[in-house]
């Protein structure tokens, strides 16, 4: 479910739920419910955000007596998720309830880059998005990081990287929003975007331009075929080849949630 506890009046109001319910109010489209100005999506429930339930609950849900709470798999969740117009376009008020974690900043700087470069990898349809969205989500801590914080010297030595030379584990560590790691997949990688990422310090340009942290991702998504498991609906397989086991497996389920939420 893509809200945990209920918000609201009276609701466990917690941040990343009241983003969900502040995003979607201001995505339903309907000709009894038109909001006068949008709710800002900053997690705060507030007069405003439950003025707003109440009318929706009044006006579209046709509750004799509103009760300003929105609980999860509740009658108001589900006719407001409904009226949300589905589309393959991120949207600012969408992507910032997914990325629930992330700042403002951060989501105005991917979002443009994500509606660009998704219909280029054929990640296009609302379920390969969503999937996508709940791996870079994990994997980033909603866009927070583009580079793995570990040193990268657990990689030295790894052949199977194509770790050879001393260094080559810090050099080539995880970047990216799902992150590419090991000298073999920079030099491919690198051949693909016609990109120099095995001169130092050419590597970091994966972590610090975020053109190439998003580009990289889904690069690595389709050499993967990863979309083919995201029309299954199959996050278990996908975080399986994304991460090499099922660390964080809760939380990719919860962006994937969210996700579903506002795109399927």
């Amino acid at each position: 479910m893509a809200l945990l506890k209920s918000v609201g009046e009276g609701g466990a109001n917690r941040r990343e739920d009241v983003k969900v319910i502040q995003a979607a109010l201001n995505l339903a489209s309907h000709e009894e419910f038109k909001l006068p100005n949008k709710i800002d999506v900053d997690g705060k429930i507030n007069a405003i955000t439950k003025k707003a339930i109440i009318e929706f609950q009044k006006n579209v849900v046709g509750m004799d007596k509103p009760d300003g709470r929105v609980d999860p798999a509740g009658k108001t969740s589900l006719t407001l998720q409904g009226s949300i117009k589905k589309t393959n376009t991120l949207v600012l008020d969408s992507l910032t309830a997914i990325m629930a974690h992330g700042t403002k900043s951060n989501i105005q700087k991917f979002l443009p880059l994500f509606n660009t470069l998704l219909p280029k990898y054929q990640v296009n349809t609302g379920l390969r998005i969503a999937h996508f969205l709940a791996q870079v989500g994990h994997e980033s801590a909603s866009f927070t990081y583009t580079e793995e914080i570990a040193s990268g010297k657990a990689y030295e030595g790894r052949t199977d990287l194509g770790n050879t030379n001393k260094g080559d584990g810090v050099r080539f560590k995880g970047r990216g929003l799902i992150q590419l790691t090991g000298r073999d997949n920079y030099s491919l990688y690198g051949k693909y975007a016609n990109l120099d990422l095995l001169t130092e310090p050419n590597q970091k340009v994966i972590s610090s331009t975020p053109l190439y942290a998003l580009d990289v991702s889904l690069w690595f998504w389709n050499q993967k075929r990863l979309s083919r498991f995201a029309d299954k609906d199959d996050i278990r397989t996908i975080t399986l080849r994304v991460n090499g086991g099922l660390n964080g497996f809760p939380d990719r389920k919860l962006y994937l949630s969210r996700a579903k939420y506002f795109l399927v």
